[in-house]
């Protein structure tokens, strides 16, 4: 329930962040203005989101008879969430990783990179399938869509004010409020964005962990995972870097993954998947001096 009101919470101090920046630009006007914005471009964010993301990074969608191991394995877990099944996808691409979208569970889809699938056990799949049908039972796919779409029209509506500025207009804003507009604003949103994906990644972990049964198996995915961002990359993600909260790992590397730190310390998210188990002692400390 915390977690939810945080996430509340934090939705609603972006929906304010992007109101003021338009209260910036145009005063009462540019208020209203930003509003019918946020509200159009979720609107679209709620129908299409899914299906934009899905094609930006090239997914495939398969069938029983074409994965079958795959898709037998997803079944039998959504099934055990009391989930229906999403529509199941596969990205060709080295690096591990995988994510979930779509608006609600009935309207749900789940993408694989294939480099996870060659890299991971059956059963650290199914840690990761588990964390992502969490994401899906907690409408966190729809959440984040909002989060990202309203951050990214924050930034793009601060571009707009800033580049449009008449210097001559009175009732415009002043230098100071222009600079604070473009860099301020869209840095505020991005820290926004960060925190809720952050509360929700911690969230999908722990619930994931309870759908697959196993979360030693889902600790050592993210282990295995961590390793494979670190040496492999991800050029689409590297071009599209809003994208990267829905997947299971920041699939960035070097400084630009440290910008948009989208996700919880893994050292973190391992130690408390170890400490949901009688075995966690010993383990933790190993997993903090690998990474």
């Amino acid at each position: 329930m915390m977690n939810l009101l945080r996430t509340g919470a934090l939705l609603a101090a972006l929906t304010a962040l992007f109101v003021g920046v338009g209260f910036l630009i145009g005063n009462e006007t540019g208020m209203i203005i930003a509003l019918v914005i946020a509200l159009a471009t979720n609107a679209f964010a709620y129908w299409y989101s899914d299906s934009l993301l899905l094609r930006t990074y090239g997914a495939r969608e398969i069938t029983r008879a074409s994965h079958p191991e795959l898709y037998a394995l997803v079944a039998e877990l959504a099934r055990g969430a009391e989930l229906p099944l999403p529509r199941l996808y596969v990205i060709d691409n080295d690096q591990p990783n995988a994510f979930a979208t779509g608006r609600n569970p009935d309207n749900a889809a789940l993408a694989v990179h294939t480099g996870l699938l060659r890299m991971l056990t059956r059963e650290e799949v199914a840690g990761v399938i588990g964390h992502e049908l969490a994401h899906i039972r907690n409408y966190d796919t729809l959440t984040m869509t909002v989060t990202a779409t309203l951050a990214g029209a924050v930034a793009a509506l601060a571009n707009i004010g800033i580049s449009s500025r008449d210097p001559h207009d009175q009732n415009g804003p002043s230098f100071l409020e222009g600079l604070l507009i473009m860099l301020v604003a869209p840095f505020a949103a991005g820290i926004i964005q960060m925190a809720i994906s952050r509360s929700r990644e911690y969230e999908a972990d722990r619930i994931g962990a309870t759908i697959s049964g196993q979360p030693n198996r889902l600790a050592d995915a993210l282990l295995k995972i961590h390793q494979g961002v670190r040496h492999l990359a991800n050029p689409t993600a590297e071009a599209n870097p809003a994208t990267t909260h829905v997947f299971i790992m920041n699939p960035l590397q070097g400084w630009i993954s440290d910008l948009f730190a989208s996700h919880p310390p893994t050292a973190e998210r391992v130690r408390r998947l170890r400490a949901m188990t009688p075995e966690a002692g010993a383990a933790i400390g190993r997993v903090a001096r690998t990474l």
